[in-house]
């Protein structure tokens, strides 16, 4: 399969490992949760590697020291909702002084198209760097648009996080957004009749909180 140059799929062993686990249909809710939150981190690791830093100075127990610090309050977590929000942990256990942002966004059953209820983020994004958290990324249409309104507030500087994908998902993301980055851990094989990834993990958001 061909990736594009945009997309990055992390080869993991902890990450093949927990995919695994997470795609198993009795996994219940309490174990997926976890392991959502720990894929989301080892993602984030790769997704993370290339923030500014910025110089510091501080004493250390012997002596000052020059370091390097991520200005974190210039960094906003936007969770897709709902399936988002199962991804907000892990991200806030790495950057804990990020700044979160909201997208409400659900698929229409029917038409299989994204439909805009919330959206909230903080101001200035021009200056600011985004991180898109949506565990699938199946038709790509929620995830376009989410970006799209990113770009028309003037954000510039945009990544998203995304535990697995689809590949029609990819080729649309693509066709609109060459140039945001996409960190997954797993490319599959194509969508169902339904819009569902296949093999996909079934409804992230049903069985992250237990409503299926």
């Amino acid at each position: 399969m061909n990736i594009p140059d945009n997309f990055k799929v992390i080869d993991h062993s902890l990450i093949h490992h927990k995919l695994g686990i997470i795609r198993d249909k009795n996994t219940g809710p309490k174990e997926f949760r976890e392991l959502v939150t720990e894929t989301t981190m080892l993602l984030a690791y790769e997704a993370t590697k290339n923030l500014l830093l910025k110089d510091a100075e501080v004493q250390t127990p012997i002596t000052t020291t020059h370091v390097k610090t991520i200005a974190a309050s210039d960094i906003v977590l936007v969770p897709i909702l709902r399936a988002g929000l199962g991804m907000l942990e892990g991200m806030l256990k790495l950057i804990p002084d990020a700044r979160v942002g909201y997208v409400g966004m659900e698929r229409d059953h029917e038409t299989h198209q994204p439909v805009d209820y919330y959206f909230k983020i903080p101001n200035q994004a021009h200056k600011r760097t985004f991180i898109v958290l949506d565990p699938m990324l199946a038709t790509g249409g929620t995830i376009i648009s989410a970006v799209n309104r990113l770009k028309d507030l003037g954000a510039d500087s945009i990544m998203c996080i995304c535990i697995i994908c689809a590949p029609e998902g990819m080729e649309a993301f693509c066709l609109q957004h060459q140039d945001v980055k996409v960190y997954t851990g797993a490319v599959d094989d194509h969508l169902n009749s339904s819009k569902y990834i296949v093999p996909g993990l079934g409804d992230a958001g049903d069985r992250l909180f237990g409503t299926d």
